[in-house]
């Protein structure tokens, strides 16, 4: 009997891995299929790419979303479909408050839902937050790992150059928002719905009062410190995917 591979992401339903690490960017797919053990590709598909490997002996999926709550929202249904039980985001994010310096990490405690795809799923008095064993396993990783973090709200939206920009960045903060990204309310609410366990850790790639649409190039042409905080978000997850399987088997 033929084995059904999900329309999208085209991985089949039989993939038999619990869990999953999520960048957006696939580039950041090959950048942290090195940390795995008998790292193998498995496919690529639109904006779909996607590794799997053991961390620490743990079989591991390492699959990028693509930029924005639509396409992470689809990308956490079919992982969903094929059995994967707990997933991680690693994406980048704009400070809303002066503590935060580029490189360092967001662990996401809830998000606002300042974007579309949700509503689709719930009304807004439906919160958006991640899965508490997991959020404490990503803060007991990078804890431990020596990572310099911060835990808050995140603001989710959909719209990178808005002109308004400034002055809502500004309002968000002034609410305690610490960073904005775009995909983390969408992983959050599917997933929650869906039954997945989901975390997102995020690297800060501009500074409070920067401009997140140009910070981001930098990000891309490879500056180290932003690079620094792409490899400790993703071995943040990595460890924290490895402490929820221990607490799940135990």
């Amino acid at each position: 009997m033929e084995v059904r591979r999900m329309p999208h992401i085209q991985l089949p339903e039989n993939l038999g891995i619990n869990y999953a690490v999520l960048p957006g960017d696939p580039a950041r797919v090959d950048r942290a299929a090195r940390w795995l053990e008998e790292s193998r590709p498995l496919a690529f598909n639109r904006e779909y790419k996607s590794v799997s490997g053991k961390f620490k002996g743990v079989p591991v999926l390492i699959m990028s979303t693509g930029m924005g709550g639509p396409s992470t929202a689809i990308a956490v249904e079919e992982l969903h479909k094929i059995g994967v039980k707990a997933a991680v985001r690693v994406g980048s994010c704009g400070a809303l408050q002066p503590g935060l310096r580029p490189g360092e990490l967001v662990l996401v405690t809830g998000a606002v839902r300042d974007e579309g795809t949700t509503l689709g799923y719930a009304p807004l008095s439906y919160p958006a937050l991640p899965d508490v064993d997991l959020l404490c396993a990503c803060r007991d990783s990078a804890e431990r790992l020596g990572f310099p973090w911060h835990m808050g709200i995140a603001r989710s939206h959909d719209c990178l150059y808005r002109d308004e920009n400034p002055e809502i960045y500004e309002q968000w903060s002034k609410k305690g928002v610490v960073a904005s990204d775009m995909e983390t309310a969408s992983l959050f609410v599917t997933g929650s719905i869906r039954g997945m366990r989901t975390a997102s850790v995020l690297n800060v790639v501009s500074a409070w009062g920067g401009q997140v649409s140009q910070d981001i190039g930098s990000y891309a042409a490879g500056q180290e410190k932003l690079l620094k905080g792409e490899e400790r978000e993703i071995l943040t997850a990595l460890t924290a995917l490895v402490q929820l399987d221990h607490m799940m088997r135990t």
